[in-house]
């Protein structure tokens, strides 16, 4: 599959750290909060149940800012998908799980589209 992520109807937020977005994520989401309106997200998070936990609480996040987040979520650990804990090599199940939840932001990201081109 062959994907263009568009600024106007993909926007990326970077990996989440354990536990909870950070402040300075939190703040530079809030700045933005037009420019997410009716836009898709999904989340890559890592380091186990603290990377999940995160994103919790960026999912209650997103939806004020009248963003829809994807059912899929693709969580990494630090033990088996990171060579050292540092060089990056997802397993075969995390690049699944990825292409899903690219198929599925793309997707929401499409039937959005009516709701961004009115406002």
């Amino acid at each position: 599959m062959n994907v263009t992520l568009l600024p106007a109807a993909v926007d990326v937020a970077p990996a989440l750290p354990p536990l909870a977005a950070s402040g300075v994520l939190k703040n530079a989401i809030d700045y933005l909060y037009t420019e997410w309106n009716n836009k898709a997200v999904g989340f890559v998070s890592y380091g186990g149940v603290g990377g999940a936990r995160a994103v919790e609480h960026l999912r209650l996040v997103v939806g004020e800012l009248q963003m829809a987040d994807v059912r899929q979520q693709v969580a990494l650990s630090l033990i088996t998908e990171f060579e050292n804990f540092s060089v990056f090599k997802p397993g075969d199940h995390s690049v699944d799980s990825l292409n899903t939840l690219l198929d599925q932001v793309v997707a929401w990201s499409g039937a959005l589209a009516p709701l961004r081109a009115s406002a």
